[in-house]
């Protein structure tokens, strides 16, 4: 009876190691993604900063008279 409960613990511990591995697997991956969606935010500008970097944007300037500036 005793053998039985041995291995059945065993057999949990190692379970219990492959989910546990796995978990810290996953975050470890998240953790990256999270981190490269972060720089990527950082280098591109938002809001009205975006706009005014925009070709668009530079063509409309180009094709205004400097006295309405």
């Amino acid at each position: 009876m005793e053998t039985g409960r041995r291995s059945g613990r065993a057999r949990d511990f190692l379970l219990g190691g492959l989910v546990g591995g796995a978990a810290a697997v996953a975050a470890a991956r998240r953790r990256r993604m999270v981190r490269r969606r972060r720089e990527q935010r950082l280098e591109r500008p938002a809001g009205l900063a975006a706009f005014e970097g925009a070709p668009c944007f530079e063509e409309l300037l180009e094709e205004r008279p400097e006295s309405a500036l």
